[in-house]
């Protein structure tokens, strides 16, 4: 109430009796009354004024609070690890038909530091996010650090369009663009491992629109630099492109589902495999020419009432096919060694995982390759890698978590690996903890 209408009122309410009574006493009564009343009236304001003054300090702190937070960026740290055994030495892996690049090669036997993370994060502004992330790992005995995300993304282009530009993990294929920490097994599946050597990121730009129709779906394309493996060599301006599609849904609260198609190309590459020791020097492969891979993927959602923290089960399946054309050379073999690549490599995996209790949760995989390459030495593609011999790489693989909450997990895992011709038993016991926010992950 209004301390000013309060001492009219009571102004009023004196004059009022005063008219009335004809007692010089109890005028004098009422004045004392009227001056106590103006002695609180004053009091009270002193104490608005100082509330309001408070209040002025207070909203201007959690103003200031409040504009930092949005310019500092959110900090996350993903701390991995893992015990990995083998029945066979990790050195002589290899899968038949397939000549090994990128990070392809299995993790180092016994205690190791995993694929650890550091993430900033971000709104820059209303218009664009952005992300940086190093990742921490160790590879030969040796702690590697590397620039593996560094992009910024539209949001608000309008009309459902977004464009990212920097280094990012390309949206060929479902599980390549997510983390390595938030797979459902410890490894990558043998497709990804064999094809992409494990992930596949790159250098470039993303267009990507979401369109306003009753079912999710979305179309993009990229423009990269060709430059990471399963691309490679100098490359000016674009050297590869990715085309994908996604189309999703619901159906009911317990259900959801998507699936999905990409096509990745690249020209005039020189792709660099892993090279092996041959008489005192590595001969490195080096395939040169021109290479195409059609991808597909499809992942159902099952959770009771929408709620995944109880229970639910993940269904996921991916095919991908590759076709190389061009050259094969063994570098530093003497006399060199050459031969022309006519190159089908296909593979597929599925796997399904199910969390049975809150903190509980478990998966099975499976895994199979299969190639078909040609070319006018098969000598030289012998030596690459590139003959199947006969053999038809696959993997089964069980895995069981605890999950005490989303920050947490410990992992058990077992393979039974016959990538190549001799069958190995291999087990693995991982940790991944999370430190700080941590954005959620696409469906």
């Amino acid at each position: 109430m209004n301390l000013l209408c309060v001492r009219a009122a009571l102004a009023s309410a004196v004059f009022v009796s005063a008219s009335v009574s004809h007692s010089a006493t109890d005028l004098e009564e009422l004045n004392k009354k009227l001056d106590e009343y103006e002695q609180r009236i004053e009091s009270l304001e002193q104490e608005q004024a100082e509330t309001r003054q408070r209040g002025a300090v207070s909203s201007e702190y959690s103003r200031r609070k409040t504009t930092n937070n949005l310019f500092n960026p959110a900090i996350s740290v993903i701390l991995d690890g893992f015990y990995a055994s083998y029945k066979n030495n990790p050195e002589d892996y290899r899968i038949p038909g397939f000549a090994l690049g990128g990070e392809a090669e299995l993790a180092p036997e016994g205690f190791s530091l995993g694929h650890s993370e550091i993430v900033f994060s971000n709104n820059i502004d209303d218009k664009f996010y952005g992300q940086f992330t190093l990742a921490i790992a160790e590879h030969d005995n040796e702690l590697e650090i590397e620039l593996e995300e560094a992009f910024f993304e539209t949001l608000a282009l309008g009309a459902g369009f977004t464009i990212r530009g920097g280094r990012f993990y390309s949206a060929l294929g479902y599980l390549n663009q997510i983390h390595e920490h938030a797979w459902d097994f410890k490894d990558a599946p043998l497709v990804y491992r064999a094809l992409f050597g494990n992930q596949y990121f790159d250098d470039g730009l993303r267009l990507s629109v979401i369109l306003p129709t009753p079912l999710f779906l979305e179309f993009g394309a990229e423009a990269l630099s060709g430059r990471k493996y399963p691309a490679g060599g100098e490359q000016d301006g674009v050297g590869s492109w990715v085309a994908y599609a996604n189309i999703g849904g619901d159906f009911g609260v317990s259900h959801s589902w998507q699936a999905g198609m990409s096509y990745w190309s690249a020209d005039k590459i020189e792709r660099e495999y892993g090279g092996h020791i041959h008489d005192g020097a590595a001969e490195v492969p080096l395939f040169a020419g021109d290479s195409k891979t059609i991808g597909l993927n499809a992942v159902y959602k099952w959770a009771p009432d929408g709620n995944y923290r109880a229970r639910n089960v993940k269904l996921q399946f991916e095919y991908f096919n590759r076709e190389d054309e061009g050259g094969l050379t063994l570098l530093n073999s003497d006399p060199l060694e050459a031969s022309t690549l006519d190159g089908k490599q296909d593979g597929w995996y599925a796997q399904a995982t199910w969390k049975f209790a809150s903190n509980w949760r478990t998966g099975i995989r499976y895994d199979m390759l299969d190639s078909e390459n040609t070319g006018s030495d098969l000598d030289v593609l012998d030596e690459a890698g590139l003959l199947s011999n006969g053999h038809t790489p696959k993997r089964a693989s069980v895995m069981a978590e605890w999950v005490p909450s989303e920050y947490s997990r410990i992992r058990l895992q077992y393979n039974r690996d016959d990538s190549y011709q001799v069958s190995d038993d291999q087990v693995y016991l991982q940790y991944t903890f999370s430190i700080g926010s941590h954005g959620a992950h696409a469906f």
